[in-house]
């Protein structure tokens, strides 16, 4: 949590000026503010729209196109649980289920005290270890309900 920037209009205007010539700007727009804030900030939508002279529905629709990007500042530690059929297939819904009733969160949400954002993911390219997850960036295959308690404990410290 404090890795991150607090939201600054000026701050956003500069990020956006730094990329507003590039070839298919949105994208490292969107990025470069989400890296320093945290998140997307609903008003970067209209900056980044009136700087590129596009409309704010083609920026609002690149946003929501990409699961990554966020309305709101995630938890300390970010675990995302691959949704992908293979890891489904292998038992991922049940580890989630067991994730959500640890975490005391659904997936999608973060716990009430901001450490941990549970997260979808759709595939992580680890089908053959299925099921997969990832914790702060950190890939792990082969889960079972032993290594989820394993990975809950370590987003919670």
């Amino acid at each position: 949590m404090d890795k991150f920037e607090p939201w600054s209009e000026p701050l956003a205007r500069e990020i956006i000026a730094r990329h507003a010539a590039r070839e298919g700007a949105v994208l490292p727009m969107l990025h470069d503010v989400q890296n320093t804030f945290g998140y997307v900030p609903e008003p970067v939508i209209p900056m980044i729209a009136e700087v590129l002279n596009i409309s704010r529905a083609e920026v609002h629709g690149t946003f929501t196109f990409y699961h990554d990007f966020r309305h709101e500042p995630a938890g300390k530690h970010v675990l995302k649980f691959c949704r992908a059929e293979a890891c489904q297939a292998a038992g991922g819904d049940h580890l989630c289920a067991r994730a959500e009733q640890k975490l005391g969160v659904k997936i999608g949400e973060t716990t009430a005290d901001d450490r941990v954002t549970f997260e979808p993911i759709y595939c992580l390219g680890l089908c053959s270890v299925a099921p997969s997850a990832m914790l702060d960036g950190k890939i792990y295959g082969r889960l079972d309900e032993k290594r989820v308690d394993s990975l809950i404990s370590e987003a919670r410290r």
